[in-house]
């Protein structure tokens, strides 16, 4: 077990907030977790489970301890001529287990290529890109309860899934369980979802198959979304917004090219990006906090921004967009601090 005093965060939250930790915790494996998960000091002291920190606000340095999984590897549990089930640690980077599945021909994560985190943050966050949802592929997922140190396998219904959301998301049950490996099942004969964004452009007088659509969804995403390593952001500040058909009719007729998607009979879902360009926020700034140019769902660091401009220039957005439309956004960041 890895053990670190006053620890800068920098590499842990990809807004790259020089923020520090009173403790940082990483276990290497459930041994070393169940020993933290029995300690005294431990659970006297604020605490918070991080990943890659992808979907993380740092407000100011952190007076408690911050806990990292260091488990790593995937194994090959099954395999038959049509699936592969993998067990994966819940440390290992997101988009290398992607590229990982797409060298080896199995399909079901390629158009998840290229999001930021690590697996066990995935199956939490129920990531999600261009038509696919990581809880398509999820199987199981293991974890250890803080309230009795005792490991759980969930299957993916006892996961609750849904649209960016899982049980471990759900605010009764956040920080109660610590995951320590995700096991996916992926299809050694791909079926594509190419109907989404602008895929079947980039893929025009090519062979569609795992590696052309990985680096089709590269490609677009790196148009649209800034590369964290080199302007610090956490990808989609916001969730987009699900409204009633009622309030949907009501907006189309002053916005007739409204986008929306259809969820169901009663409900449809409408980005959120394009509620914010309407109230015209591309580039607003607070402090050292951007909005993005080019896609105005993400908030960037431009200028050494502290958690507080980030988080003052998020409610600025939410305040304009909810009196202009009536629509509540939600943030997809947590806030810590």
């Amino acid at each position: 077990m890895r053990i670190e005093q006053n620890y800068s965060l920098l590499k842990y939250n990809t807004f790259r907030l020089n923020v520090k930790t009173r403790w940082f915790v990483e276990y290497a494996n459930e041994t070393d977790l169940q020993q933290l998960l029995h300690d005294e000091y431990f659970f006297s002291q604020p605490f918070w489970h991080i990943g890659q920190g992808s979907n993380l606000l740092f407000l100011g340095d952190y007076d408690g301890v911050i806990v990292h999984s260091g488990i790593r590897g995937i194994a090959i549990q099954e395999e038959d001529v049509d699936y592969v089930r993998l067990k994966v640690g819940a440390a290992e980077i997101w988009d290398d287990l992607v590229a990982f599945c797409v060298n080896n021909g199995w399909g079901g994560i390629e158009n998840l290529s290229l999001i930021p985190g690590e697996v066990g943050a995935s199956a939490v966050q129920n990531i999600g890109a261009y038509g696919t949802e990581v809880a398509g592929s999820i199987e199981e997922v293991h974890a250890f309860s803080l309230q009795t140190g005792e490991k759980k396998v969930f299957g993916n219904e006892e996961c609750h899934f849904s649209y960016r959301h899982s049980f471990f998301k759900d605010s009764a049950n956040r920080g109660l369980y610590y995951i320590t490996h995700v096991v996916f099942r992926l299809n050694k004969k791909p079926q594509f979802k190419l109907e989404y964004g602008n895929i079947k452009d980039y893929l025009s007088g090519k062979e569609i198959n795992l590696t052309t659509v990985r680096n089709a969804i590269i490609a677009i995403r790196k148009t649209k979304l800034p590369d964290p390593d080199r302007t610090g952001n956490a990808g989609s500040f916001f969730t987009n917004p699900y409204i009633g058909l009622a309030h949907y009719g009501s907006l189309k007729k002053d916005y007739p090219e409204m986008p929306h998607y259809p969820v169901d009979n009663e409900v449809v879902k409408i980005p959120a990006a394009w509620l914010i360009e309407q109230c015209g926020l591309k580039g607003k700034t607070v402090g050292g906090a951007a909005v993005h140019e080019q896609q105005p769902l993400v908030i960037i660091n431009r200028n050494n921004a502290t958690g507080n401009d980030i988080a003052r220039l998020a409610e600025e957005i939410r305040q304009a967009v909810k009196e202009k439309f009536s629509i509540e956004l939600q943030p997809e960041v947590n806030y810590i601090g």
